[in-house]
């Protein structure tokens, strides 16, 4: 999603570039010819990547002889750092220049991946507001540039009650097939419990853009891009990640819940430093969302816990929606694409 926004900005401002990358369907619409679908790259979590190391291993072979042969003038990493991060290096050790976007979230853990990240580099552009600060005092070249969701979430135009009146539910099982196979068995339990409790609910479920519809065969619910569902939704059932901003920007209220492999669980309880998984609570630096993980996601508590973020006059909404308009002030000004797109050309005119 953020590299196509990219790929637009950086096309509009210099039509003869050639853009080249990993991406999906959003990616190759904008204009960006693909040396390798997104899906391939798409596993989160220490089990789920070792089951698919042969591949990614592969992956960066090809994508290294092809920075050499094609002498490739700028590399943009987006995210992924296990893969982005020695790309990033072997670039740089050829002569090519490298603005990194979206850092690796090493405040989060591996903090060692910020000397890393200096030496990697020429510039990073940093989309969370406390990222700037921290990475400059490990040497980095950082910029906060504003969060991409912003560019054009057309929140400010989204009536609180855009669903009409009709209490929707909105599910949000996540875009990575592992994610939806554990998450969305229990969200659709929780579902039918809310649907019981307060009869006509309506109850939509994100599909993840680049996912098989027959991954969701088991919901009787319609299935709608996020964005739709994020319009339509009053309170919402979803995974952590990038869609707890765009729920924050759209003002609705939500409960986080996960659940990845036990043993990747396990391993990450001893590594991970952050007290919240959730980025919409972590740029709030405060518990704003309601996060239920591994065992403690169950239909029953997400069910009890959503109810009263259905309701329009229950305290629990009221403050929740307040806490997500103050999340909001603290991630910039819309113009993140274009903020990128200018640092990328500044270093190809120097490269």
């Amino acid at each position: 999603m953020h590299g196509a926004s990219l790929a637009r900005a950086l096309l509009s401002r210099d039509p003869t570039l050639r853009l080249y990358g990993i991406g999906g369907s959003r990616m190759a619409a904008a204009g960006v010819e693909l040396l390798a679908d997104l899906d391939d790259l798409a596993v989160m979590g220490l089990v789920e990547i070792a089951r698919s190391l042969p591949h990614i291993i592969r992956l960066r072979r090809r994508v290294r002889q092809f920075l050499l042969e094609r002498k490739v003038e700028l590399l943009i990493p987006i995210d992924f750092p296990g893969f982005n991060l020695p790309l990033a290096a072997f670039a740089r050790r050829h002569d090519t220049r490298v603005l990194y976007y979206i850092a690796p979230q090493v405040w989060a853990w591996r903090r060692h991946r910020a000397h890393q990240l200096a030496a990697a580099t020429d510039r990073v552009c940093v989309i969370l507001p406390f990222e700037e600060r921290m990475l400059a005092g490990y040497g980095v070249d950082a910029h906060f540039v504003g969060h991409p969701l912003l560019d054009d979430d057309g929140s400010e135009s989204r009536p609180i009650e855009a669903d009409g009146g009709k209490g929707t539910l909105g599910l949000f099982p996540g875009s990575r097939r592992q994610e939806v196979e554990r998450i969305l068995p229990v969200f659709l339990a929780a579902a039918e419990r809310v649907a019981e409790a307060r009869p006509g609910t309506e109850i939509v479920v994100a599909r993840g853009p680049d996912l098989p519809v027959g991954l969701y065969d088991r919901s009787p619910y319609p299935l709608l891009t996020a964005e739709e569902a994020i319009g339509e939704s009053r309170a919402a059932l979803t995974k952590s990640g990038t869609i707890t901003l765009q729920l924050a920007l759209a003002g609705v209220p939500m409960l986080v819940g996960y659940r990845m492999h036990p043993l990747t669980y396990r391993i990450a309880r001893r590594l991970v430093r952050v007290s919240h998984i959730a980025l919409v609570n972590l740029v709030a630096e405060t518990p704003l969302v309601c996060e239920l993980i591994q065992g403690a996601l169950t239909p029953e508590e997400l069910a009890t816990r959503v109810l009263p973020l259905l309701d329009p006059e229950s305290p629990e909404r009221n403050d929740l929606v307040t806490g997500l308009a103050e999340v909001r002030t603290r991630l910039g000004q819309p113009g993140c694409a274009s903020r990128v797109a200018r640092h990328a050309l500044d270093l190809l005119e120097v490269a």
